[in-house]
Parts: C-alpha cells; structure tokens; sequence
C-alpha cells in the first residue's frame, strides 16, 4: 500500500548497464543490496573515435546477472523491476531486428556508445545553427548526444542503416521496451540527450534546420511519440518472454527508465540527512549536487594517467602481492542465505589506486597530501569536455613534469589528476551557481566515491561537505528505487528516494588548506585559457 504499509518481505530488481559491464542488484524496501552479480559486455572500435556495442550482447547479459541476483529466493516477493544505462544510441528496424551503425555491414554492432565521437562535423554544424534548444543543453551541444550522431547515420549509411530504421533507442529506453513490449521513452533520456522539452515536445524546427525533417514527417515516431516520467509502470509489466529470458515472474511491474548517473543521483541525493549537521537540512533538494564518479566522469582519465606511466608494472606488482581477506564481505555474505561467498573474497589484491593512496601517505612527510602538487597540474579533458563547456577539441594538459618516473613520480601525477577532476566539479558548481542554481553539499556515489583520497579532495577543493550512502551501489539503488515506484509500494519516487537511500558518512572539508587550493584552481583556469590560445596561434596566418 502507498505510504509505507507495504509487505516488509518485498523486494526489487534493479539492472545497471555501464560502459564495460551489466550489474543487477536485489534491494529490499529499506534499499539493502541482499544480491549482487556482474558481466562484462563487448565493445568494438572499428576505428578512431567510433565505438560500437551490441543491444542483443547486453540483453542476454542482463539476463545473466538478473538470474544470478534472484537464485534461490521465492521470486513472487519481488514487486518491481527498474533499469538504468548508459546514454548510447540503440538502432533497430521496423520488425524491431539490429541495423548496423558501421561501414563494416555488421548488424549485431547496433549501438553507438555514448563515448563516440564520429559525428564531429555533424555537431559543429548544429551548433552553428544557434538554434533556441541549445540553450537547454548548456548553450552548445555536445558530439556525444543523439541529433548530431543520427544526422552523421544519415549521411553515411543511408542504405544500410537510416533508411531501414524503425526505431532509435536511448538505451535505457531499449531495455524498457525489451522488457514490456511498450515502446514510450523515459522523460529523463529525451530531454538530456534528445533536445525534448518537458513543457513544449518536440521542437519542429530544429530537426528542419539539421536536416532531419524526416523525423517530424514520421510524428517522432522513431524516436518517441509517447514520454513517460520516470519509475512510471510501463504497460502491463513483464512480458513472459521476457520473464522467461530474466528468470523473473510474468507481470510484475516495469518501470520508465533513467541514464545510469541520474540513478546513482536518485539512490543517493534523496536521503534524509537530519542529526549531520549539513547545509542542505530542510533546504530544497536543489541545494544538493549528486556526482557520478564512474567511468565517463572519471575512471578513464585516472586510469590512462596511472597505467601509461613507467612505473605502472612496478605499482601491479606491489599491489598484487598485498593479498587480504576481506571480512566485511564475508560477514554480509554469511548473514545472507541468498548468497553464497566467493573463494576471491579471502584472497583479495589490493587496487593499485588504494597501493597509491598509501604510497602517498608515505611521502607526504609534515604537510598534508594534497600539497604534494605544488608544482604539478593537470587539465584532464583527454577526450574533451561535456560538462560545463561542452568543448570536444580540448585535450588533457600537465605541467610540472621532471626527468625521473619512480613509483613517487606515479603517485604524485595520479594524485595531480584525482585534484584535476575534483577542480572540474568545482568548475561546473561555478557555471550552476551562474545560472542561479544554490549549491550547499555533494552527494558521492559510483565506483570512485569508494576511493577516500578522491572524495577528501572533492570536500577540500570545493569546500563543500560530502555525503556518501550507506549503500555504495547507489546507482544500483537507483534503478531499484524505480522499480518500487512502478511496483505502487510508494505513492511517489520521491517517496521511495527517502525511504530506500541512507546516509552512511559524512567527509568535511580541511579548511584550513583552503588557500592553497583556490590557488592550485587559479592554475587549472590558466590551463584551459592557455589551451585555447595555443589552438588561436597554430590556425593563425
């Protein structure tokens, strides 16, 4: 029953599809992980800038981890079922069959990832325009949104692939109608990737004015003609043979979907915060600002600094000979009937990242770890800026580099990049607050919010207290939070958000080094402004 009389035995599914894997999860009412499995997924760079995946690959795996997470439970008491992906675009026919978006002819290579960046000419053409709806992408459009991608299908694989699609999916979307046979697109896909209006629809002329009026003959019907909130119940539940394909009962509710860092932001920003002593208690929730630390925010840059360095297979092999168990894990797993424990979890290698943050404690001597940087900065756009300068052309910059490339050198640039992200946060709460936006408290999940050094860094850079949850896989969280709202056990997502999501600690910035870091930001300014007066000499006469 809404309101909080609800079966205390229910529970949800949610299925995240990130860049590499597909994670299920089983939550309960109170937004416990009770399960958890995870599977790989295939990706193709068929060349430079083009990264393709398969929506056939991702749906069996998101079979396989949702069979996983509810083996050995009774399945009638899950109630609802969310999922939440990347913001890739899915092309399929009229008899809903994989198109190729490739030059290769391979149908099963069916998705242009989120990460690709084939459709340069194509934004640049858009941005041109100047068109009204930019102004609600952040005043440019970025290559890695859909109109600029379905234009650049347009123009090179016509025959193959535009002229014979019936349906372009947001892959969230996709995996809805996967699920539910109803084809209606999540409000949340539409309008961050799409240029959808949530007051107004579709905008006729801007599709004109790109050369994709063929879209608006068809009445959006390839792309969405029917928009749904999310958490929404779509249709009339699972289908059966989706049911079948998830191991999960026929008809239970299926919920409009969300991008994957708006479901870690909706597992983790709703929580009720009251005895912390935070800002943001009793304000609005637009006082709080949900980051993502995963792979497109993050992982890729950190992971390219540490891995192409020297001293990387010296860090794996120091690493790799710090084995643990890991009792935490265990002691959940045995107070689970539903899980059995893995034989991993007593042999565990530490993360080269957790090898570096100690290594870092080691040679930080008197002054505290941050002002290890004092002479080394990072600009780490490496496949350029979405976010909030929507620049593609920028590259990633460091300077402060010296001759030697020992394991100190490593942990000091990684470092450097770990302040780099953190000052690019600060940089977009700078262009929010700039457009009226009042920011008190970040709320951390993903992968990287595990990380202690790279959540201190966000508080001390930004001077803003964050929140972690109580459950690190908030964005598993998320999607499940979905499913609950669809299933009718909560009267709104809303409600569920408080309900599901839980404060679990809460990191203060050292004010006391805020001096240092205004400076340091000062400089990471300086980088971006050099970068582009660089660009202006090299094209000059």
């Amino acid at each position: 029953m809404p309101g909080g009389d609800q079966d205390p035995g229910s529970y949800y599914v949610g299925v995240d599809v990130g860049t590499g894997s597909v994670r299920a999860a089983l939550v309960d009412q109170r937004g416990i992980l009770l399960a958890f499995a995870d599977q790989p997924i295939s990706q193709w760079e068929p060349q430079f800038n083009h990264h393709e995946q398969s929506s056939e690959d991702i749906w069996a795996a998101c079979c396989v981890v949702t069979k996983k997470v509810v083996q050995g439970i009774d399945v009638n008491r899950i109630r609802g079922l969310g999922f939440d992906a990347t913001c890739s675009l899915v092309v399929l026919d009229q008899q809903f069959c994989p198109l190729p978006v490739n030059h290769e002819g391979e149908s099963h290579r069916n998705i242009i990832m989120w990460l690709d960046h084939r459709a340069v000419s194509q934004v640049h053409r858009i941005n041109e325009t100047k068109h009204g709806v930019l102004q609600c992408v952040g005043g440019v459009m970025s290559v890695e949104m859909q109109a600029p991608k379905l234009l650049w299908l347009k123009e090179n694989l016509r025959e193959t692939c535009w002229d014979k699609a019936g349906h372009f999916f947001d892959l969230p979307d996709f995996l809805s109608w996967k699920a539910t046979g109803v084809t209606a697109r999540s409000l949340c896909s539409l309008v961050c990737k799409w240029t959808y209006s949530a007051e107004k629809g579709w905008d006729d002329s801007f599709w004109k004015m790109i050369g994709l009026e063929d879209l608006v003959a068809d009445n959006y019907s390839k792309i969405g003609n029917q928009v749904l909130p999310p958490g929404a119940s779509l249709g009339n539940g699972l289908t059966p043979e989706a049911a079948k394909d998830l191991g999960l009962p026929v008809g239970i509710a299926v919920a409009a979907s969300l991008i994957d860092a708006h479901a870690g932001g909706l597992g983790v920003i709703g929580a009720d915060v009251r005895g912390h002593g935070l800002a943001c208690e009793g304000q609005p929730v637009t006082s709080r600002l949900a980051v993502i630390c995963g792979t497109s925010s993050c992982h890729m840059g950190i992971d390219h600094m540490v891995r192409g360095h020297a001293a990387f297979p010296e860090l794996q092999a120091k690493a790799t000979a710090r084995c643990y168990t890991d009792e935490s894990r265990l002691r959940k797993c045995r107070s689970l009937k539903i899980l059995k424990p893995s034989a991993n979890l007593r042999h565990r290698c530490q993360s080269v990242y957790a090898y570096l943050n100690s290594h870092l404690d080691l040679i930080k001597k008197a002054r505290p770890v941050g002002f290890l940087t004092v002479d080394l900065h990072v600009w780490p756009d490496f496949h350029g800026n979405r976010s909030p300068l929507a620049d593609l052309t920028l590259k990633g910059m460091v300077t402060g580099l010296k001759l030697s490339q020992d394991l100190d050198d490593l942990a000091i640039l990684y470092l450097a990049t770990v302040q780099a992200i953190a000052f690019g946060t600060r940089l977009i709460i700078e262009a929010l607050e700039a457009a009226g936006h009042s920011i008190s408290t970040l709320f951390l999940c993903g992968g990287l919010s595990k990380n202690p050094l790279f959540v201190q860094m966000h508080a001390d850079i930004t001077g803003m207290p964050v929140v972690l949850s109580q459950e690190v896989e908030s964005v598993l969280v998320g999607a499940a939070i979905l499913g609950a709202c669809a299933s009718g056990d909560f009267a709104s997502v809303q409600e569920a958000m408080a309900r599901m999501s839980k404060v679990g600690k809460v990191v203060f910035p050292r004010l006391e080094d805020k001096r240092y870091y205004d400076k340091k930001y000062q400089v990471f300014l300086k980088l971006v402004e050099h970068q582009k007066e660089y660009a202006a000499i090299m094209k000059g006469d």
